[in-house]
């Protein structure tokens, strides 16, 4: 009798977990062919493609799993908190404007690379952008627009905007992630080559290092033996702060929905602010960021930011279960479509880092607060350095701020761009 794929949650979150234990086994061998391989792939990116695999190889399948929504809604909001517990906030702020310029590049990428991809496409392939009214395709490309500037709101908002066949819209969903997933895996892989990378740009990170490296010499002199007295304080700190931000951002966003028109309505360009998932992720960081200024701080040394490390490699392993790897072979012409299009918010990044001699970092969170929002910015961040996550963090959120007007007039533009 088949079994196959796997549904049940408490087996794919072991076989998850058996992936992880791997690519950690495996990355603390320093020596032959492992020693070799990690040099090249990060662990991070392991930690991504190997739940992916077995997606594709249809062992397990996410189609009714909770976890990415447990990994998102409970270990994420808890990393953050952890992993903001010894922000420096006046650090960051030296850290200068590169960080937003880049964030807007990204913004400006996404809102050309659509109408720009478009025409490429329909050159070769007029169907495959082609459509007329509700099932035009250039609607449907304007909910990607929605997701890879904002985030899962600003989708939505996109799809009531435009007004995008529903009946379809799995087939963008489907390239939103497969593309953003694949962008995802090269911003990943590129970690692992930064100071090359950096050195090709002549990037300044000064005030990058300047700030690891005080956080890290902070985290060396308040570092001790971690007790069970140390872990069990700290998953309260960051469980009481989990519940505070999702009771605050229900109730935040509900205000907001119902006393601001311009919110509550869904095809308004401010409607993303009304996303209970935004505030929860702004209240999750505002609580480590007050945790911060009290002795609270001090748990940084007892291993704070590892366990937030810890959850967010969970998520990073729930993100990899929904990619699967064969599914772009199903619609190949929207998929280049995509594939352009993220093409071209790259290239536009790597341009202007190169002029403004912006370091990797910046590129790489820039971009991925974009495409990737409050999930993944700030896995991203932190595969830098844990002190860096805020940064991931506070572009994200911008993100879901500019998302709906910035997709917005995507979407305009790549309706004139279908009709050339």
């Amino acid at each position: 009798m088949n079994h196959l794929p796997i549904t049940e949650d408490t087996v794919i979150f072991g076989l998850l977990c058996l992936c992880l234990g791997f690519v950690f086994y495996t990355s603390s061998i320093k020596t032959g062919f492992w020693k070799k391989f990690y040099t090249i792939v990060p662990t991070l990116l392991m930690c991504y493609l190997l739940p992916a695999i077995l997606t594709s190889s249809g062992l397990i399948t996410e189609e009714n799993s909770k976890l990415y929504y447990i990994a998102s809604r409970y270990l994420l909001p808890a990393a953050l908190v952890l992993m903001t517990l010894s922000i420096d906030l006046q650090a960051i702020l030296n850290l200068g404007s590169k960080a937003l310029i880049m964030f807007l590049t990204g913004t400006a990428g996404i809102i050309v690379g659509g109408p720009i991809a478009i025409l490429i496409v329909s050159i070769f392939s007029p169907e495959t952008v082609g459509g007329n009214d509700f099932d035009a395709v250039w609607r449907g490309l304007s909910t990607i627009a929605g997701s890879w500037i904002g985030g899962g709101a600003n989708q939505a908002a996109m799809l009531e905007v435009f007004a995008y066949n529903p009946k379809k819209f799995g087939d963008m969903v489907l390239i939103d992630i497969v593309v953003a997933n694949i962008w995802m895996a090269i911003i990943l892989l590129g970690i692992g080559k930064s100071d090359r990378i950096d050195k090709w740009l002549k990037a300044d990170t000064s005030s990058i290092e300047t700030l690891k490296t005080k956080v890290s010499e902070y985290t060396a002199k308040i570092t001790r033996v971690t007790t069970l007295h140390d872990y069990i304080i700290m998953l309260s700190l960051a469980f009481t702060a989990v519940g505070i931000a999702h009771f605050s951002g229900f109730h935040f966003s509900e205000f907001l929905q119902d006393n601001f028109e311009v919110i509550r309505n869904k095809q308004k360009a401010l409607s993303s602010l009304g996303s209970e998932f935004l505030w929860m992720v702004v209240f999750a960081t505002t609580i480590g960021i007050i945790l911060s200024f009290t002795k609270a701080k001090n748990y940084e040394g007892a291993g704070a930011s590892k366990i937030g490390g810890l959850f967010i490699y969970i998520l990073v392993a729930t993100i990899g279960m929904k990619m699967d790897l064969g599914s772009f072979l199903d619609k190949p012409g929207l998929i280049v479509v995509g594939l352009i299009w993220i093409s071209i918010h790259a290239g536009l990044l790597i341009l202007v880092a190169k002029i403004i001699r912006a370091p990797y970092f910046f590129l790489a969170v820039g971009s991925q607060a974009n495409v990737g929002g409050a999930a993944s910015a700030p896995i991203v961040a932190a595969e830098f350095h844990p002190s860096l996550t805020s940064v991931g963090i506070l572009l994200a959120v911008l993100g879901y701020v500019v998302g709906t007007a910035g997709a917005y007039i995507c979407g305009l533009l790549m309706e004139i761009a279908s009709k050339v």
